[in-house]
């Protein structure tokens, strides 16, 4: 008989070019050997160069999917994603409060690489008063960080003191990345509890980096999911995540110009050398 695999969830947007959203998320989950679920939130017109229109899923179809799910299959683990409005988010928070014992990673996507905003801005007290309390983890980059926070992070000494109060704001775990401050390398804290992990890497010169938060969340989900505590599971992700990188490619566009996009696994696998 087949062995049976973890499950694991997310509840986020579709990215047609398959950079990042749902479809990076299943490539990950892939990779590690998880069984992926999709609730899909809303169906995102991208590449990793622009972000040409943002079409929601009603909420009714949205509250649907995750129901179906959580009903049918053993999660986990699960990831939000691109949650898109204030009510997308309270419908998921409705749902994942009756479910404490499944481990919630919460990526509070607002922007896109390319700047283009894919949160509405009443959201964002959602997400503080109803969905970030229920999670095991969030994972802010700094100008979320900065949004939840209501302040700026300037610098490198101001991420322990920043993720320090997330962390007691929430009650929850926070991985803050510092992939935005300039510098040879990217640092992210996790704080949980009273312990602070340190995650330094050297910063890898690619041109496209469409994809990696939601890459690396899926793959903390997906450690999660395999039983990895917290702070393994996010050295786990931080590994892949490089690797992604470093195997990243481009193509070339029939209308001229490139198209950046990550290696989530297509030509690699975990046990290669």
């Amino acid at each position: 008989m087949t062995h049976t695999p973890p499950v694991a969830l997310t509840i986020a947007g579709s990215d047609c070019s398959a950079g990042a959203g749902i479809q990076a998320d299943l490539k990950t989950f892939q990779h590690f050997g998880v069984h992926g679920l999709t609730a899909v939130t809303c169906v995102v017109s991208e590449t990793a160069n622009i972000v040409r229109a943002v079409h929601p899923v009603p909420v009714d179809i949205v509250r649907d999917q995750i129901s179906l799910l959580l009903e049918s299959f053993p999660v986990a683990a699960l990831k939000t994603g691109m949650l898109f409005s204030a009510a997308h988010v309270t419908a998921v928070a409705e749902i994942l409060r009756h479910h404490p014992l499944v481990q919630l990673v919460v990526d509070p996507v607002m922007i896109a690489s390319t700047g283009a905003p894919l949160l509405e801005a009443d959201a964002i007290t959602a997400y503080r008063e109803l969905l970030l309390p229920l999670a095991r983890v969030i994972t802010p980059n700094l100008p979320e960080a900065e949004a939840l926070l209501g302040e700026r992070i300037a610098d490198e000494s101001a991420l322990e003191p920043a993720a320090r109060r997330l962390a007691e704001i929430f009650g929850v775990a926070v991985l803050l990345k510092g992939g935005h401050l300039d510098g040879p390398e990217c640092v992210d804290l996790l704080v949980d509890q009273d312990e602070v992990h340190r995650f330094t890497a050297t910063r890898i010169p690619v041109a496209g980096s469409h994809g990696t938060g939601c890459t690396l969340s899926a793959a903390i989900t997906a450690a999660l999911a395999h039983g990895e505590s917290l702070p393994r599971a996010v050295e786990t992700a931080k590994n892949f995540l490089g690797e992604t990188l470093r195997r990243s490619y481009y193509f070339q566009s029939p209308g001229g110009g490139i198209v950046h996009a990550l290696n989530q696994g297509s030509s690699f696998r975990k046990n290669e050398a």
